[in-house]
């Protein structure tokens, strides 16, 4: 199925089911002579459940909520905008409202999928059924977004209220996040035997599967056992549960903990995600063949499928989406557009996270088929052509190194009508995934073995051979492994800081990251290049020049070069530009004749003679990594997780909205040194 189409009839009918008190909590105060239209059919039934998955896709959708689940390998492009302060770790700075449409949201589809699901708790279809059907699916369908819904709450706002829904809520507190935790992970395991696996029943990765629960309640085991920051200024907010900490000084009510039975967790997460893998995986798979004539890169076949719009089969849960709905695919996350909002070859791409030089330049292996396929020196102009990134501070083609996974340019029709409504799907989930998770439970609990297998099975398929396994780690050179891979798999996919976060190393990552920055900044400075240890250089300047590939296959757009490819304008691969003259909306927009960019010296310093020869030949000097030192105060300081060195204690938690504090008769605050109004 392709998509799930979020109609206005759909949430008209939620409207009526569940009518709001007010926008904090989303709590709800339900009508009875709803629930027998609401459940005459499975179909009527679904219409409610989807309303409560394009309200998700509005939460998922919401730009910089996603901006702000940075690593040290990736950035906000915009100087000390307000939009990365979270991402920064500087919290206090962000408003109290910095995120409530996302919070209220959350609060909303926690109310309309109890409410779905208590209805069909009463229905004789689901009471009397003989096994899985389509009611029981539904059911838990519902009670699976719920719990999603409780975890993006915690990932993100630390503890919150919990148990509110369908009341009309008059007195309500902070709830510990463990004790969320455990009620997600019980409500998941009495559920997931009432779904489908992925691939039954007509069920696909647009919604919620038994597969997916499964990989459900190993998230939340994660979440639960793992590292992480927590408030020190709420006094018994934890209960009987006890800590142990890192010992980092704080200059807030906060420390960085794991709970002491973190491995009861962990075992847990451990038993689902080989489920996930194993006897629950569905139609799911790791894709380790590629099927098209003009490429061979398994890992960008998958990213591929969205943009050909379609599911992709390593997804397990994608939020599914349609044009013109608004969609952060590519604009948030993607590869830039310089482009007008609309009508525009192709439009306006803001992109919102990009990947820093140190990562980009020292941790991909050569060979390594994903670093073009998810990292891009260039971006489009608007006008039918590419355009070099640049690293001053902004957006669209200012702002440094792009993500590749998402890109207008190799859509099979690309969408031009209007910026940010390409119908791309938003991929949270897929296979690769769930293999580093199990790695990283693995490597904690001493499963050195399986971890090493999950990491050269994704190694093996980006290298397309198996000389470049990895063996004989354990313990913490194994747990760093992990998060390399981590990196190297899923950079700008929001993943990374949560592993890195989760497994303790969070803190100092942040801070070997950022001492490295300040020194390869120093060297641009002084030398006007930086050599990393790899003995790749990053240059202040490069040379480019335009030229004309339109006899390619796929007029162009460049895909992974060739072994000992030399021509500078297929080297980096995965650019270039769709042919937009093909499309009639937008060929009188297109300007020039030659439309890729030919890059020279990107990893090198070159001689003075080869300057000279290039020059010769109409290339153009060009500023590249130099431009880092004017903004070495702003986009290269601050931007980069600046606030590690204010509080060793990561703060990377969103505020809890004013009006859910104010209602609260001071039951609820924020913490962490966040503002409270």
């Amino acid at each position: 199925m392709k998509k799930i189409l979020y109609t206005l009839a759909a949430l008209a009918l939620c409207l009526t089911l569940t009518q709001c008190k007010s926008d904090y909590l989303g709590v709800s105060s339900p009508d009875k002579s709803d629930d027998e239209f609401v459940t005459s059919s499975v179909s009527e039934a679904f219409k409610t459940l989807s309303y409560c998955y394009a309200t998700y896709r509005g939460v998922a959708g919401g730009g910089n909520y996603n901006w702000n689940d940075v690593s040290d390998c990736e950035y906000y492009p915009e100087a000390t905008s307000n939009n990365g302060r979270i991402g920064y770790l500087q919290p206090r700075e962000a408003g109290v409202n910095n995120k409530a449409g996302q919070f209220n949201n959350l609060y909303k589809i926690l109310a309309r999928c109890a409410r779905v699901a208590g209805i069909i708790e009463q229905k004789d279809e689901f009471v009397n059924a003989n096994g899985v059907n389509d009611w029981t699916q539904l059911y838990g369908e519902a009670w699976t977004l719920w719990a999603y819904s409780y975890l993006e709450l915690v990932k993100h706002f630390g503890d919150v209220p919990f148990g509110v829904e369908n009341q009309v809520v008059e007195d309500y507190a902070l709830a510990s996040r463990y004790d969320i935790l455990d009620a997600c992970i019980a409500k998941l395991k009495e559920v997931e035997s009432k779904m489908y696996d992925l691939g039954e029943g007509g069920i696909t990765a647009e919604r919620m599967s038994r597969t997916f629960a499964n990989q459900l309640i190993a998230e939340c085991n994660l979440f639960a056992g793992g590292w992480q920051t927590v408030r020190t200024d709420v006094e018994g907010l934890y209960g009987s549960v006890q800590f142990e900490d890192k010992g980092l000084s704080s200059n807030t009510d906060a420390k960085y903990v794991r709970r002491t039975d973190w491995k009861k967790y962990y075992q847990e997460a451990q038993t689902y995600l080989r489920k996930v893998l194993g006897e629950r995986k569905g139609t799911s798979i790791l894709i380790t063949s590629d099927d098209r004539s003009y490429a061979n890169n398994p890992f960008q076949r998958g990213f591929q499928y969205i943009m050909d719009m379609q599911v992709s089969p390593e997804s397990l849960y994608e939020v599914g989406n349609v044009a013109p709905n608004q969609s952060e695919r590519p604009y948030s996350q993607g590869r830039p557009s310089d482009g007008a909002t609309k009508v525009a070859a192709p439009c306006k791409v803001f992109a919102g996270t990009r990947a820093n030089p140190i990562f980009y330049y020292t941790a991909y292996e050569d060979g390594d088929k994903r670093r073009d396929a998810s990292v891009v020196i260039t971006g489009s102009d608007g006008k039918g052509s590419e355009k070099l990134v640049n690293f001053k501070s902004g957006s669209r083609n200012s702002g440094g190194l792009a993500i590749n996974k998402w890109d207008i340019n190799k859509m099979a029709v690309p969408y031009v009508t209007a910026c940010r409504k390409s119908g791309m799907n938003y991929a949270f989930f897929r296979v690769p995934i769930t293999m580093l998770e199990l790695a990283e439970v693995d490597a904690a609990l001493g499963d050195n073995a399986e971890a090493l297998d999950m990491l050269n099975q994704l190694r093996a398929r980006a290298f397309g051979d198996n000389n470049h396994k990895l063996s004989g780690l354990s313990g913490e050179a194994l747990v760093k492994a992990v998060i390399a891979e981590y990196k190297r798999e899923t950079v700008g996919e929001g993943n990374i800081k949560w592993a890195e976060i989760r497994t303790g190393y969070f803190p100092q990552m942040a801070l070997d990251y950022r001492a490295e920055l300040k020194t390869v900044l120093a060297n641009l400075e002084k030398d006007g290049y930086h050599q990393f240890a790899n003995g790749k250089v990053l240059p202040g300047y490069i040379w480019t020049k335009f030229v004309d590939l339109s006899g390619k296959e796929v007029a162009t757009l460049t895909y992974d070069a060739a072994p000992g490819e030399t021509n500078p304008a297929l080297v980096p691969g995965w650019r270039g530009c769709y042919d937009y003259t093909q499309l009639a909306e937008v060929a009188s927009v297109v300007s020039g004749t030659k439309h890729n960019i030919a890059v020279v010296g990107l990893f090198e310093n070159l001689s003075a003679d080869k300057i000279a020869a290039l020059e010769a030949d109409g290339y153009v000097k060009t500023a590249w990594a130099i431009d880092m030192v004017a903004g070495k105060e702003g986009l290269w300081d601050y931007n980069q997780l600046s606030g590690i060195e204010l509080s060793n204690v990561p703060l990377y938690f969103h505020p809890i909205p004013l009006e859910t504090i104010q209602q609260s008769k001071g039951k609820v605050t924020n913490g962490y040194g966040l503002p409270q109004q």
